[in-house]
């Protein structure tokens, strides 16, 4: 049985020791594996952990208690140093290697089947005729259908390995049930969602994340976007909470002309790390839009201080979260890792945009509550700054450090209650159930439909907009529209755009009238 909650405080005294415990076990694969030698203090604590697994009077899941031990360890070190359990690291490596092996399908659970949202162009599912709104009942011989439906799980049920093959069983409206063999491929998962012209001359990319393949995704639209005739671009990062540094570094040097630094790290020891830009830069010239919000972090934060503090183009939007922290991942030899900070980074001018963290992980965390009440995601004179951290560009711009990057160009949030309700329902994909369904009224159709076809022939007239909110009201959620009916119904064309088309096109109907976007327009034009 589990560990009885009479014990905790007890374990818990003994947490730092464990911890030392555990560190003993971690499989470096660069120097410092050394400093894990043997010493007496970690036999100590090997030989307590031993008594308890076989000598202790009741039955202690002493896994559970080490899981604890290190949470409450890595709590107290910073917020960005966490532990990853067996059952979490998977996807996660999955979606920061820009890939991994299934059918290639969009889908969620509704109604007790497993629907197919849309297929990955060119993936496995697609090449073998699955096509959206197909409900998959069966895979080989596990049934996917039912009332005891639960989606945690279901994903295994359709990965394999490479090339391996599964013979699902399809319902299809129209057509019936069916038996179609599926090979097993590499299925990407993007983080760049968008890259067209927004005018003649001023190209657009819109990254989700940094990944291991971003930087070659973005290097792809650049060059679609140079051979397009883009002399200027716009990279937006907002909503990107980073990710790996290897490639922000790379797209950072695609606009920076050689030897210039893009970012250092320092670790505790003080050894410092120092980043150029190399020969390879294919944007040198044109100008620069960066857009950030306050959910932009990390990697993007290091990609936006590099083009700040180089005077190489303009930050627009609201301050960035404010993560100036780097991550090593280390495997604790059971599928369990935990991502500890190594070293701080720096921007080139030398500041630190990390936020204080000094009173705890929640505070931290909910540090946008505070930047809502003091009014700094409506006008860029509430934003906190301190003389101490003002750092001047070689071109004589002042910029700050202490939590976050601040825009050169300002644009305020809505902050109104519709307006947060309406942005939490579409990127939090509560549209995209109400949306599935209405598309399946006649999937026919809309599975027929080309891009531009799309665009021209739907239009979310009024009851439309209407329907959804009785749907959103059954679902506890209430919305007085007010003004906003136009952005409702642009939102539910993007979602209807994003299961039929991909995210380009969701982001390209997302944009039009976008207030970021809309002061660029302006900038550029005003250049």
């Amino acid at each position: 049985m589990g560990y009885s909650k009479k014990y905790l405080p007890l374990f818990l005294g003994l947490a730092v020791g464990v911890g030392v415990f555990l560190g003993s076990k971690l499989d470096f694969t660069n120097p410092s594996a050394k400093l894990f030698s043997y010493n007496a203090k970690k036999e100590k604590l090997n030989r307590l952990i031993d008594y308890i697994d076989y000598e202790y009077v009741d039955e202690i899941n002493t896994d559970s208690i080490v899981e604890v031990t290190v949470n409450r360890i890595l709590e107290n070190l910073d917020p960005h140093s966490v532990y990853i359990p067996p059952e979490e690291l998977e996807g996660i490596t999955e979606s920061m290697q820009g890939d991994f092996i299934g059918i290639g399908v969009s889908y969620y659970p509704y109604r007790d089947t497993i629907s197919v949202i849309n297929t990955i162009r060119g993936g496995p599912s697609e090449k073998s005729g699955i096509k959206a709104g197909d409900r998959i009942l069966m895979a080989d011989n596990d049934t996917l259908y039912g009332e005891g439906l639960i989606r945690e799980g279901l994903a295994n049920k359709l990965k394999g390995e490479l090339n391996s093959q599964v013979q699902l069983r399809v319902y299809r409206k129209g057509t019936g049930v069916f038996d179609v063999v599926v090979k097993r491929g590499r299925v990407p998962l993007q983080s760049v969602d968008a890259s067209y012209m927004l005018n003649n001359g001023l190209g657009y990319v819109k990254i989700n994340r940094f990944a291991e393949t971003t930087y070659k995704e973005f290097k792809t639209a650049l060059d679609k976007l140079l051979d397009e005739g883009a002399e200027n671009l716009v990279i937006d990062l907002r909503d990107n909470g980073g990710g790996f540094i290897a490639p922000a570094l790379k797209m950072a040097d695609e606009f920076l002309k050689d030897d210039v630094l893009i970012m250092f790290t320092k670790n505790k020891k003080g050894a410092i790390e120092k980043n150029y830009a190399t020969n390879r830069g294919s944007f040198e010239q044109g100008k620069v839009y960066v857009l950030l919000n306050e959910n932009s972090a990390s990697a993007s934060e290091i990609f936006a201080g590099a083009i700040q503090d180089n005077d190489r183009g303009l930050i627009v939007g609201r301050r960035s979260y404010g993560k100036g922290l780097v991550q090593r991942e280390m495997a604790l030899g059971d599928g369990s890792a935990i991502r500890l900070t190594i070293s701080r980074y720096y921007t080139p001018t030398g500041r630190s945009i990390q936020k204080p963290y000094t009173n705890g992980n929640k505070e931290y965390f909910n540090e946008y509550m505070e930047r809502y009440k003091n009014g700094e995601l409506q006008n860029a004179d509430s934003i906190q700054v301190a003389d101490s951290l003002k750092f001047k560009t070689p071109g004589g711009k002042t910029v700050y450090g202490g939590g976050g990057i601040i825009p050169d160009i300002f644009v305020s949030k809505d902050t109104t209650r519709v307006g947060e309700t309406l942005d939490y329902l579409l990127r939090s994909g509560r549209m995209g159930g109400y949306v599935f369904e209405e598309l399946d009224k006649n999937r026919l159709y809309y599975n027929e439909l080309s891009e531009e076809e799309f665009k021209e022939k739907i239009n979310v007239d009024d009851t439309f907009a209407e329907d959804f909110l009785q749907y959103a009201r059954k679902r506890g959620i209430e919305i007085q529209l007010k003004n906003y009916k136009e952005q409702l119904k642009k939102y539910l064309k993007a979602t209807m755009a994003q299961q039929l088309f991909g995210t380009d096109v969701f982001e390209r109907i997302i944009n039009k009238d976008d207030a970021m976007i809309n002061r660029v327009l302006s900038l550029s034009e005003e250049e």
